[in-house]
């Protein structure tokens, strides 16, 4: 079955700090479309120092650390650019690298083996898998895909079966799974999290399904996702295979602004692990679809509900200026 809209129109939206606005009947005027084709300003912001820096430095800073999160908009082309980038440019340090990605099911990890030995190429593994219908837009991670094999790097599948988290957050949640999908994910699991559930409950009501009862079972769909990456990662870190690798992780924002989601689960199962995370502006380029427009609705998260949260949103922001004034 195809990956649920909902899923992947909730995914869009966490790793986005905008209000939605219906912008689908207004037609674009000519001085707008000259704007959006004009280049766009981009930089590198610490966001601890609260001060751009040059793209050197912040690889020079990735080299160090252990866990590298790059939180996308998912389809957001340029990010997906930046993303192989910075695999490239750390395999070029002679960092020795292992690719983690959210796009694809822990199941189909020998199959992704294969292709990081050569023995296959994207179009079989995605084939093999049947890729195109549980991630929507996979060929943009192609670059990274291929960065990574040419580096000789690892590279790892680390989401848990979509079904299963579709059941979690329909079914009642994680207490409610048959025996045969519980043990799908890992045995344990940090449900009760009230920083994350803070933060979820800012970005959650955007889904049209998210009533009052059905937001729990949401919150832990959420939680298992980031616990199944988190539990795939750090064990194969904490293998012989993994000894001395600095995992580059691809995922949605969501999972990872603030420290929260996967970052936190790594942590807890790797105490004193050296982490970064970066994030990349949206400036207008999250595409909304009708059918996504559908199934949403607005949700204003004003600077003050984000600032309770008490953390950082990221080490790194990589910032593009707005492709049209809005």
């Amino acid at each position: 079955m195809p990956r649920p809209l909902s899923l992947f129109v909730i995914t869009v939206l966490f790793a986005t700090s905008v209000v939605m606005a219906d912008e689908a009947s207004t037609p674009e005027k000519p001085e707008a479309k000259k704007a959006a084709d004009a280049p766009r300003l981009q930089c590198w912001i610490d966001l601890y120092q609260a001060e751009p820096l040059p793209y050197h430095a912040v690889l020079a800073d990735l080299a160090t650390a252990r866990v590298v999160y790059l939180g996308e908009s998912h389809g957001v082309v340029r990010h997906h650019g930046l993303q192989e980038r910075i695999v490239a440019d750390l395999a070029k340090r002679n960092v020795p690298l292992v690719l983690g990605l959210e796009q694809m099911e822990a199941i189909d990890q020998p199959h992704l083996d294969r292709y990081a030995r050569g023995e296959i190429d994207f179009e079989e593994l995605a084939n093999v898998t049947d890729w195109s219908h549980t991630w929507s837009n996979y060929t943009d991670y192609r670059p990274a895909l291929e960065a990574a094999r040419k580096a000789k790097a690892p590279i790892l599948a680390l989401n848990a079966r979509a079904t299963t988290i579709r059941r979690v957050a329909r079914g009642g949640g994680v207490d409610k799974l048959a025996p045969e999908l519980r043990k799908e994910l890992p045995e344990e699991m940090k449900l009760n999290d009230p920083d994350y559930m803070k933060y979820l409950n800012l970005r959650m009501p955007v889904h049209m399904a998210a009533t009052r009862e059905r937001m729990r079972p949401m919150f832990e769909a959420q939680m298992a996702r980031d616990e199944m990456m988190a539990s795939v990662l750090a064990t194969f870190l904490n293998s012989e295979a993994g000894k001395d690798r600095t995992a580059v992780v691809l995922c949605g924002g969501g999972h990872v602004c603030f420290g929260l989601g996967t970052p936190d689960r790594v942590r807890r199962r790797m105490p004193g692990v050296k982490d970064r995370i970066i994030l990349m502006t949206s400036s207008g380029d999250v595409k909304m679809t009708p059918s996504m427009k559908a199934v949403t609705r607005p949700v204003r998260v004003t600077h003050d509900d984000l600032r309770a949260i008490g953390r950082p949103i990221a080490d790194y922001l990589h910032v593009t200026s707005l492709k049209k004034d809005n």
